[in-house]
């Protein structure tokens, strides 16, 4: 298991992301080398500083880094030894089989896409983000990639988000839904409409049309969407958590009344506080790539890089690229057979 790490995209240097590699390599014996893609003495001070000597470990120098502000064109075309470029170029060159960055997201996507193309089959790569309802986890897929889509790429989503949902999460048959303003089957617009016929003539459990108020009530493990409408609903989401957070911590602490009542759920606060946290996955994979690659949040501290690296091996380990290849093969040829059994009926 080779491993490719971009230290140099994070908001806290590339300090806080060795450290999560160490943790990383202190947890995983089955990762057998892990490439540091940045400034070289950066990172060997970086790695004395956390007294880190593990021979998995390799430098791999990049004069350049790729900021937020870059716009990810540009940054193709003038920031070549950028150390996502170096980190990317490990995959393409069949030396890592899969690369983690903290870096602009739109750079990463570009950068990926350009070296490692997508996979046969697949038109665009998505960015898959697993969010936490009460009873369930479910895939939200794309959440930010593509703003604009066609009906296709919404159904190639719907396959590899329920290969991940499979493969990551443990959904033995996950439940697929097409977001849209309605559940009945004519509701939505020329996309959603397109999208659910091809949904439904494909081998996946597509439950059909899924409203907001699903997401959260266990309808769906796998919800699909053009990346526009995706980023909206996850930000959005992040915002509400963190809003009914602040909002409740102000309720428990008005009175001491309160105050004791909040002492007493402190177990339950936090419990709902470990089903809430974003580190658990570390980042959000992009799903359809000649390889596999994980974006992390900018601000990930350690535990969150050590958690992107072990879903990134369970990805790596579990083949989930061989199978969506796989998967959307099979989605295809359905499509196609569906299409000229219309085509033969037509004409008889």
């Amino acid at each position: 298991m080779r491993i490719a790490v971009d230290v140099m995209g994070g908001d806290h240097g590339c300090g806080v992301v060795i450290e999560g590699v160490k943790r990383a390599l202190e947890a995983d014996d089955k990762i057998t080398a892990l490439y540091l893609s940045g400034k070289q003495e950066e990172i060997q001070d970086a790695l004395q500083k956390a007294q880190l000597s593990d021979s998995r470990v390799q430098i791999v120098h990049a004069s350049e880094v790729m900021t937020m502000e870059d716009k990810p064109t540009v940054a193709l075309r003038k920031k070549k030894d950028s150390s996502i470029a170096r980190a990317i170029d490990l995959v393409e060159q069949g030396k890592a089989d899969a690369v983690i960055s903290l870096g602009n997201t739109g750079g990463i996507l570009t950068f990926a896409t350009f070296k490692l193309r997508t996979l046969p089959g697949v038109d665009r790569a998505g960015i898959a983000t697993v969010i936490p309802a009460p009873d369930n986890e479910f895939v939200l897929l794309d959440s930010g990639a593509n703003i604009e889509c066609k009906p296709l790429h919404l159904l190639q989503y719907a396959v590899m988000g329920s290969v991940y949902s499979r493969e990551i999460l443990g959904y033995k048959k996950p439940r697929v839904g097409l977001l849209s303003v309605g559940t009945e089957d004519g509701k939505g617009n020329e996309l959603t409409l397109e999208a659910f016929k091809l949904c439904k003539q494909i081998d996946i459990n597509f439950v059909g049309n899924v409203e907001g108020h699903d997401l959260f009530a266990n309808h769906v493990d796998v919800v699909i969407c053009d990346g526009f409408v995706g980023n909206i609903v996850l930000k959005t989401c992040e915002s509400l958590a963190m809003g009914m957070f602040e909002m409740l911590k102000r309720e428990l602490i008005r009175n001491p009344k309160r105050q004791l009542g909040a002492y007493l759920a402190q177990n339950a606060f936090r419990a709902i506080k470990r089903r809430m946290d974003p580190e658990i996955y570390g980042g959000a994979p992009l799903l359809g790539l000649n390889g596999i690659v994980m974006k992390s949040h900018g601000s990930a501290k350690e535990r969150s890089i050590m958690n992107a690296i072990r879903i990134t091996t369970e990805s790596v380990h579990n083949q989930i690229n061989q199978t969506i290849c796989t998967e959307i093969q099979r989605a295809n040829e359905r499509l196609a057979a569906t299409k000229s059994d219309v085509i033969s009926s037509a004409q008889a």
